[in-house]
């Protein structure tokens, strides 16, 4: 398997962030990923189903009918409790930086009322190319997300070539193995079929994000700078682990 020379210090790192976690009943731990965009229209995922007539699907997706791109946060503990609740978002544009983090601001305000008494959120999450600790849009809008809602944010990045261990990859799977007997000839196809899958004994919550997103958007380096002075990154894994601290009521 592939490894960077900080791949074990960044697992190391990854076990005492969950204990601290599960430790304080007050830091709800999640996972956030993207899955791959699912194409809309009569084709075949490789997948069976049951019925009297067989089903007759495309082999290739070359003109699909609409193209869905997925964005998971998967409720894993609240300290020692473990919780496992699934939150789907199915966008139409392209996964940016401002598309994570309107996910999560569409997700934290609709679960949050389970969740009382949390003032910070622990965020695992791989180091991909939109919300890497080196992206300025993202930690503006991580920053902004913070102060919202007054909620302390630790994101605990796993290292490259090792996302199989993020929790939430696992979802994907059980997501793929579903809905792959059927034909996704419509968008509400899909997300009913999403929303009928089961994690953990748990129906996942299922929405739809109809905003369109520009790739490229960065923030100066003038203005960064202030934003980049709130950020706490870790001594010696500053790429892997950063905290944001809301500013005081």
């Amino acid at each position: 398997m592939k490894k960077i020379a900080e791949t074990n210090a960044i697992f190391d790192n990854i076990d005492a962030a969950r204990e601290r976690a599960r430790r304080d009943p007050s830091c709800l731990r999640i996972s956030i990923d993207g899955k791959a965009k699912v194409s809309i229209g009569p084709f075949s995922r490789r997948g069976r189903a049951r019925g009297k007539a067989s089903l007759k699907a495309c082999d290739h997706d070359m003109q699909p009918v609409a193209m869905l791109r997925p964005f998971g946060v998967l409720e894993v503990t609240r300290g020692e409790q473990e919780v496992q609740q699934l939150w789907l978002a199915f966008g139409h544009s392209r996964e940016t930086s401002d598309f994570i983090v309107d996910v999560l601001e569409m997700w934290w305000p609709e679960r949050r009322a389970s969740h009382p008494g949390v003032r910070r959120l622990q965020i695992e999450l791989d180091n991909g190319p939109q919300l890497s600790s080196s992206r300025t849009q993202f930690l503006k809008r991580m920053q902004a997300f913070a102060d919202h809602h007054g909620l302390e944010i630790e994101l605990v990045y796993f290292p490259p070539y090792h996302s199989k261990y993020n929790p939430i990859e696992h979802c994907w799977g059980a997501l793929e193995q579903h809905w792959n007997g059927t034909l996704l000839t419509t968008i509400d196809t899909a997300l009913k079929w999403a929303a009928t899958m089961t994690w953990k004994g748990l129906a996942p919550i299922v929405r739809e994000v109809q905003g369109i997103y520009a790739c490229g958007v960065r923030v100066t380096k003038a203005a960064f700078r202030n934003i980049a002075a709130r950020i706490e990154r870790s001594v010696t894994l500053p790429k892997w682990h950063l905290t944001i601290k809301p500013l005081p009521p």
